[in-house]
């Protein structure tokens, strides 16, 4: 029986994938650390006021934004290096001028 050769991948189309995952996988974060306050049972903590509650998603909030931002850097660094080696034409579409006559 042969061995089959190891699988590889490039590693740039490796890590882009992890990065498409993760942005699969962030809003499902962000709703489980939304819901820890739920959990907090007042037997407990009796004394979490609502104002940590608040800071607390306030803080995951703002972690979640941070996140994304660089997931999506990862995601777009990549689409930006793809669209390079694709073709030289130029991307934008021309557009005639409305002053000039034709």
């Amino acid at each position: 029986m042969a061995k089959k050769p190891p699988l590889f991948l490039e590693r740039d189309s490796y890590r882009y994938r992890r990065a498409v995952d993760a942005a699969r996988l962030l809003p499902v974060l962000g709703v489980l650390l939304w819901l820890i306050p739920a959990f907090w049972s007042q037997a407990a903590a009796p004394s979490t006021p609502l104002s940590q509650a608040m800071l607390y998603i306030f803080v995951v909030w703002l972690l979640l934004i941070g996140l994304c931002a660089f997931v999506s850097s990862r995601i777009a660094r990549r689409g930006d290096a793809s669209n390079d080696t694709m073709s030289d034409e130029p991307t934008t579409a021309s557009v005639p001028d409305p002053d000039v006559e034709s």
